[in-house]
C-alpha cells in the first residue's frame, strides 16, 4: 500500500474508481455478466495503465461467479485461478492505494478470493457471491 499522498502512475486513483462505480454496481445487482461487460471496455481503454489489473480482477471475479450461478464448476474454477493471479500482480506493481482497500473493501475482496481453495466445489463460492463493494 501507498503510504504518502504522492500519485503515481499505474496505481488505483478517484479517475479508476469513477469509472468502475457502473460496472460495481452491476456486480452488488449480482449483474455478474453485465459487470463483466461494463469493466471490460474501461480495461481495454486503459492499456498500459497497471491499475487496470484492479479491472481485470473483479471481471474475472464476476465471470467466475456468473458461471457458478450456472453450476459450472469448471468456469468458476478457471476465472477465479486467474482472479488470484491478478491480484498478485496488482500487490508485484504496487497498485493499491488507501483509496482502493477504503472503496472498494479491497481487503476483505482479496480475502474471499484467496480463501476459495483451488480445487473448490461450487459450495465453496457462496462466500465470495455474498461480497458487496
Amino acid at each position: 500500500m501507498v503510504n504518502d499522498n504522492k500519485e503515481i502512475y499505474g496505481q488505483f486513483n478517484q479517475e479508476h474508481l469513477d469509472k468502475m462505480q457502473k460496472g460495481l454496481n452491476l456486480y452488488n445487482r449480482k449483474h455478474y455478466w453485465e459487470c463483466h461487460e461494463e469493466l471490460e471496455d474501461h480495461w481495454l481503454e486503459d492499456n498500459g495503465d497497471n491499475a487496470r489489473y484492479v479491472y481485470w480482477t473483479v471481471i474475472q471475479v464476476a465471470t467466475a461467479l456468473f458461471h457458478w450461478s450456472d453450476d459450472n464448476l469448471n468456469g468458476a474454477k478457471g476465472q477465479l485461478r486467474r482472479a488470484k493471479e491478478k491480484l498478485d500482480k496488482i500487490e508485484q506493481l504496487h497498485v493499491e492505494t488507501p483509496l482502493l482497500y477504503n472503496s472498494l473493501s479491497w481487503l476483505s475482496f482479496k480475502e474471499l478470493i484467496r480463501a476459495v481453495p483451488s480445487d473448490p466445489e461450487l459450495k465453496d463460492f457462496k462466500k465470495l457471491s455474498e461480497f458487496r463493494f
